[in-house]
């Protein structure tokens, strides 16, 4: 085959196709060479184009573009040389520098035309600069281009990028018949810096909706936490055959994570897999996240020892699964493998690695791992570790030992190392330091209402019914409110919500029914209901027919009436779970032999045979 010189000396005018083969900087300097020998170099629009092809190469090409124009200084750039230099740093690591090309254009009164500005715009919402962005939008105006198509869309895009929702607005209401480009940029500017209510209306009315688009939206509903919306769009998405891609994927896993929809997540996992998505890593440790907030830590763990490339996230997130599903010591197993593997743990490496000793009991393992971070790996612990060093102590009993610790944290205690302390004082019921936990969360978080509530019920533990009201007489004068329990369930892939006392549901009636029926054999084996975290002024009857409506009570009547046999229950709850649902569950997993995992606001409680993976500290 004849070299890259022997073709280019015959054939000149093919040089610029001749770089589409190129594949490295070597290549390029021979063409250059041979560009000089045949003075080819000296033609203005053989240089332009053979700069402008190596700019948008890899960013050591981007410099050698550099090298040229200051070389060949003496023929001068024409506007399409100076605008791809514009769009590559654009698009590149160095994005301010496309001002210096705008500047030049301009010293060399050169027209800027529609091109120019639809890169420079790229660029201001890139460097995401407040000063630049309008001042490019000024330009943009008095050289007539404001009714471009792609400049709208730009200028759209990047007050969104800069928070800057109202102008972008304004941008768009100012079009007539804005076109699918300025629509979908639209979209994806109020999915994610605007009003997501106004961007699914624009969706809604697209004639066509590319790719881009149901990403943005997708996107926009995963970020503000609405994962239902986000996967019924998903799931239209599927409908109309758009194809998706890594990164919808790895949102759609979020949002099953979050919800703990382990059957939509099951169905994403299919997907990749016949779609034949290349399973990356930020891919495989968005399923491990997905599978472990869902509770099927077996499943998580097989698609973990099943990536080829592994970071120290996904170690990191593999552990956080199993310490959170209560299997503290493998925690530290993986974590020894990840040690032979030669991989440094990072900040958040630790937070699992605390929180498996914390479920495990090993106090002074964790003492040792939390001293490690500073003398062995050169990290700092931030507020998370301090809290979960607490947790540790206060898990084991050590109420002394943990106070002490918060007291000598070398930075001031947050709320979360205070409500771990609190939280251990109503489990080992030490009445006197919850008071004093409480005390300072309230100085921290006048308006948190779990704190409020583990304290309530550390007095109705101990039947101290003045501290209850106290308790309660200053969440009024706080103006605290307790957030209402809502539990979520997962039944042939639609995601069912219910709220403490809700009689909504289109199945009520079999919920009720069931309802009664679990407790009739619950009372037969012996349950007597902890009434005394209910309202103490109510009668004894009421006080357990308001603990018989509790939101996971009525999620696991529902799961109990519509999932068949041998199929567990997964519940995913917004509060800590009581006492009461606590016990009531475990009788139920063994009177109607079935398992039931729950997620609630701080772990996972797997219950099995009247038994509990958090072994009754939650």
């Amino acid at each position: 085959m004849p070299s890259l010189t022997s073709i280019i000396s015959r054939q000149n005018p093919k040089v610029i196709e001749f770089l589409e083969i190129c594949n490295s900087l070597n290549q390029i300097k021979q063409i250059h060479a041979q560009m000089l020998v045949t003075g080819l170099v000296n033609n203005p629009l053989f240089l332009g184009k053979f700069i402008a092809s190596i700019s948008l190469k890899p960013p050591q090409n981007l410099n050698y573009s550099h090298q040229l124009l200051i070389h060949h200084s003496q023929t001068p750039p024409n506007l399409f040389t100076l605008n791809t230099m514009i769009r590559a740093h654009s698009k590149g690591p160095t994005p301010h520098h496309s001002f210096h090309f705008y500047r030049q254009i301009l010293q060399s009164n050169l027209p800027p035309d529609n091109y120019t500005f639809t890169f420079l715009v790229r660029t201001c919402a890139t460097v995401s600069s407040l000063g630049a962005g309008p001042a490019v939008h000024g330009a943009v105006m008095r050289r007539g281009f404001g009714a471009d198509a792609h400049v709208q869309s730009g200028l759209i895009h990047m007050y969104a990028e800069l928070g800057s929702f109202g102008p972008a607005q304004r941008l768009f209401l100012e079009i007539a018949h804005p076109d699918l480009v300025t629509q979908t940029a639209m979209v994806g500017a109020c999915a994610s810096s605007g009003d997501i209510e106004f961007a699914r209306e624009l969706f809604d009315e697209m004639p066509h909706r590319d790719p881009i688009a149901w990403n943005a939206m997708i996107t926009g509903y995963a970020h503000r936490g609405k994962s239902r919306e986000a996967l019924h769009l998903f799931n239209l998405m599927q409908l109309e055959g758009v194809k998706v891609n890594e990164a919808t994927m790895v949102l759609v896993l979020s949002a099953c994570a979050h919800l703990g929809a382990l059957d939509q997540g099951r169905w994403a996992h299919v997907y990749i897999e016949r779609n034949r998505l290349q399973m990356t890593v930020t891919l495989g440790t968005a399923l491990i996240d997905m599978y472990s907030k869902c509770g099927h830590m077996t499943r998580a763990m097989e698609v973990f020892w099943g990536m080829r490339d592994r970071n120290v996230y996904t170690w990191s997130s593999v552990m956080s699964g199993l310490a959170m599903n209560g299997a503290g010591e493998r925690c530290l197993e993986i974590f020894s493998l990840m040690q032979e593997e030669g991989i440094s743990p990072n900040e958040i490496t630790f937070i699992s690695i605390l929180r498996g000793c914390s479920v495990a009991g090993l106090v002074d393992k964790g003492r040792e791992y939390f001293d490690s971070m500073s003398h062995m790996y050169g990290l700092e612990p931030r507020l998370e570790h301090y809290g979960c060093m607490v947790d540790l102590y206060g898990r084991a009993g050590q109420l002394t030992e943990a106070a002490d610790f918060i007291n000598n944290m070398p930075v001031k205690p947050h709320v979360g190392a205070w409500g771990a302390l609190l939280n251990a004082c109503r489990i080992h019921r030490n009445l006197e330091l919850g008071e004093f936990a409480l005390s300072k969360i309230v100085e921290l978080e006048r308006g948190n209402d779990g704190a409020y509530v583990l304290l309530s019920n550390l007095y109705a533990d101990t039947r101290n019914w003045d501290g209850v009201s106290n308790v309660r007489k200053l969440m009024k004068v706080n103006g605290v409110r307790k957030e209402p329990g809502c539990s979520v369930i997962e039944v042939g892939g639609e995601i069912h919500e219910f709220f403490v006392g809700s009689k909504t549901h289109p199945r009520y009636g079999e919920i009720e029914m069931m309802l009664e029926e679990m407790y009739r054999k619950l009372r037969l084996a012996g349950y007597v209901a902890h009434t005394e975290q209910v309202l103490f002024d109510i009668e004894e009857e009421e006080k357990e027919d308001a603990l018989y409506r509790h939101s996971e009570k009525v999620a696991i009547s529902f799961g109990l009436v519509s999932l068949d046999e041998g199929v567990a229950i997964r519940i995913v709850k917004n509060l800590r779970v009581c006492r009461d649902c606590h016990d009531a569950t475990k009788m139920i997993s063994k009177v109607f032999n079935r398992e039931i995992v729950v997620r609630d606001r701080n772990r996972f409680h797997h219950f099995k045979d009247g038994e509990c993976s958090c072994m009754d500290y939650w």
